[in-house]
């Protein structure tokens, strides 16, 4: 069929300008080949200087080893940080709520019995009351939100927010036709740091509702992370769904160039939050994609899963994260868009600590929630304390591995993560003094 094309006259009219134009290019790459492989050159070497900018220090040792590496004999009468579960939970939601904290207390609480603190948007049932009061080794308290910290903006349209979640669910964005869900990532990014309630506390360590938690935890998570100077410490760190939030990269790099000055926050943390752009300037200033800085360079995706999380309050209700968190909050994002906290959290840390140091990775706390789970292989033989008295009432544990860490996980640790490891891997890389191969690093985004 070509040929028959381009046999006939109007064919051959559009062979001979094919070749015109080949002819003419041809010309002009000889005539102008030294400028252009200097040109491309340059713009190669400027690539790759650009990109060098954001590869992440590699540090000479570990600088966030696991606290402990085998079971502790629980300190019961030690020093207690001022420090809280908190649980946001419905009263419909009890059966998950009474797992949780069943399996909380069955693994750390019945040693430390740290106060829960329960929330709610709406006023609590006897029931639920009753059944925690009775669950709980330690103080329970339940609070109700006030309109401030569960709604809209005073400032925003309602009515067209509304229009704007509905269609979000129509376009079957994650979570996001809920208009419960804005309102709950738009309260864990910032209200919930200034919530009177919450106020005598310095430490909380945020749990949900139908979770397990599979390890021995015999030391205090709190008392650790102060003595150390942490910060935040997590479980789980995966990669976010893009379309939740196509615009949330952009504002909060945007908030970071306008108070450069005033941040003292260590660029590693937010180097490996970065994907940098592979297109030369000053092309790549004009990038409109999704997840990228007005420089053109883009957010990976990944975060640390704020559903298990332990953390400094004080932190999230300094001047600078309560700033952020204004600003975000005045764009409208958590209701235009799907801004999840996890996200939200995990820029902002790496934007505002002044150290990766900061930042715990908990790999020896087993912890499920949803499909996703931590599984810490458990450490070796006398390492599990099997003759300790006060360890007695945990049951058989999973077998044990030479090289594992975990205390009486019922988790076989054969297998610790279900999730690609990719995002951990990032997300770890400022604190390791271990590099993944090439391959190993490919395969880190699949497995």
């Amino acid at each position: 069929m070509l040929l028959c094309v381009l046999r006939s006259p109007r064919g051959h009219n559009h062979l001979q300008k094919l070749t015109f134009v080949f002819a003419r290019i041809s010309r002009f790459l000889r005539q102008y080949r030294l400028p252009l492989l200097l040109l491309l050159l340059a713009a190669v070497t400027e690539v790759y200087f650009h990109t060098s900018r954001f590869s992440v220090n590699q540090p000479d040792h570990d600088l966030d080893p696991p606290f402990h590496t085998q079971c502790q004999e629980p300190v019961t009468e030690g020093p207690r940080e001022k420090a809280a579960l908190v649980m946001l939970v419905r009263n419909s939601e009890l059966e998950g709520a009474v797992k949780t904290v069943r399996s909380i207390e069955k693994h750390f609480n019945q040693w430390f019995h740290y106060p829960i603190v329960f929330l709610n948007d709406e006023a609590w049932d006897d029931v639920f009351i009753e059944t925690m009061n009775a669950t709980a080794s330690g103080e329970v308290r339940f609070e109700v939100l006030t309109q401030e910290e569960w709604s809209f903006p005073s400032w925003m349209d309602v009515g067209k927010a509304r229009q704007g979640i509905d269609q979000q669910g129509k376009d079957g964005i994650l979570y996001a036709g809920m208009e419960s869900y804005h309102h709950m990532c738009r309260f864990y990014s910032g209200k919930f740091y200034t919530f009177d309630a919450l106020k005598e506390y310095k430490w909380y360590w945020r749990i949900e509702p139908d979770v397990d938690f599979y390890c021995a935890l015999t030391y205090d998570p709190f008392v650790e992370m102060a003595r150390r100077s942490k910060v935040y410490g997590y479980t789980i760190a995966l990669p976010e769904v893009p379309r939740t939030c196509p615009s949330l990269f952009r504002e909060m790099a945007d908030w970071k160039e306008r108070h450069r000055p005033e941040i003292r926050g260590s660029e590693e943390l937010w180097k490996a939050m970065v994907s940098p752009s592979w297109v030369p300037w000053p092309f790549r200033r004009m990038s409109l994609f999704r997840h990228r800085d007005r420089g053109g360079d883009g957010w990976n995706m990944c975060h640390y899963w704020s559903n298990f999380e332990i953390a400094s309050l004080d932190f999230f209700r300094s001047k600078e994260y309560q700033s952020l968190f204004e600003h975000l909050d005045s764009t409208g994002g958590f209701y235009r868009e799907r801004w999840g906290d996890a996200p939200v959290h995990s820029l902002a840390l790496a934007m505002l600590l002044d150290s990766p140091q900061r930042v715990h990775h908990f790999a020896d706390i087993g912890y499920r929630h949803d499909s996703f789970f931590q599984c810490p292989a458990n450490a070796f033989g006398s390492k599990q304390l099997p003759h300790s008295d006060v360890l007695s009432e945990n049951i058989p544990w999973a077998p044990e591995y030479a090289s594992g860490i975990g205390c009486r996980c019922e988790c076989d640790g054969a297998k610790t993560l279900n999730v690609p490891a990719y995002c951990l891997n990032r997300l770890k890389q400022p604190n390791s003094d271990r590099r993944l191969s090439t391959w190993a690093w490919v395969r880190s985004r699949y497995t």
